[in-house]
């Protein structure tokens, strides 16, 4: 039992941080309705893990830290660069979109002339967090502690931005500019991330929880610990049903994720048949 929990203990160390700082992160892309702007990046990120593959450099190598980073910064500077004040005929969700199928498409044609191409590409996705170090985990918990102090610094300003943007344009507020800063500390966070969790674990992350917490509380303080504590139990119950039955950790996490979105939907549904039935209504979130 002992070797067991010393051999989980890296593991369940690298999943907390990463509730840590997604779980905050998720709330300002589900505001500011970019939801797949994670998906985005995190398959941009791979791609530029995938080029650095190509040319003999595996995950985790400082040369392929530098890629990602690289194509998640590019990534960046074009997401906030289509910010508009007002919604335009094309959505920047839909930007969004096109850019990680056109990210995803690459990472395929690069991977297939690529030794164990194939292989490289279901790790991205899957990720191999079983097996994180905890090198790997100190280091990346030190920058996450930097990109999080950067957001506390300066949260007033990115909530500004994610809950009344039409509002920070009439003040002023260079909302292209903080839209950069945003976009490249996340995605900074989410080059980690992906090396270490991969795409799939990155976006259930990053969403599942956050819905969780908007759909429970109107305050911000409220709403971290909600999304905290959602994927801390969904990290807990994944990593264990992943030794239990011998499956991949990152799928068993992503599925314990969606099994507390189905409790919650289920959940909130009895609410409002009761409120009806009581001839009342669900209070609104405000």
């Amino acid at each position: 039992m002992l070797d067991i929990l010393l051999f989980m203990a890296a593991p369940f160390a690298a999943c907390l941080i990463l509730v840590g700082i997604h779980g905050y992160l998720g709330l300002h892309v589900l505001l500011r309705g970019v939801i797949f702007v994670d998906l985005a990046l995190a398959q941009i990120a791979a791609l530029g893990a995938v080029i650095a593959f190509f040319f003999g450099h595996p995950p985790g190598t400082p040369v392929s830290v530098a890629c990602s980073l690289t194509a998640t910064i590019v990534g960046a500077a074009i997401f906030s660069w289509t910010r508009r004040r007002e919604q335009g005929k094309v959505p920047q969700e839909a930007i969004i979109g096109i850019s990680y199928v056109v990210a995803s498409a690459a990472a395929i044609l690069v991977a297939d002339h690529a030794p164990e191409g194939a292989e490289h590409i279901q790790q991205v996705l899957a990720g191999s967090i079983l097996w994180v170090t905890w090198p790997v985990v100190i280091r990346d918990l030190v920058i996450y502690a930097v990109v999080g102090l950067f957001h506390y610094v300066f949260r007033k300003r990115f909530i500004q931005i994610s809950e009344d943007p039409a509002g920070a344009f009439r003040d002023g507020v260079r909302v292209r500019f903080w839209d950069f800063l945003f976009y490249v500390s996340f995605g900074v966070i989410i080059t980690l991330s992906v090396e270490i969790a991969g795409v799939l674990m990155v976006f259930s992350y990053l969403v599942a929880p956050a819905i969780l917490a908007l759909g429970s509380s109107p305050r911000w303080g409220s709403r971290i610990a909600i999304a905290w504590g959602a994927g801390f139990l969904a990290s807990v119950l994944g990593l264990v049903s992943s030794y239990q039955w011998d499956v991949p950790s990152g799928p068993a996490i992503v599925c314990s994720l969606g099994l507390f979105l189905a409790l919650f939907a289920g959940w909130k549904r009895l609410r409002r048949a009761e409120a009806v039935g009581n001839g009342g209504r669900e209070p609104a979130l405000r």
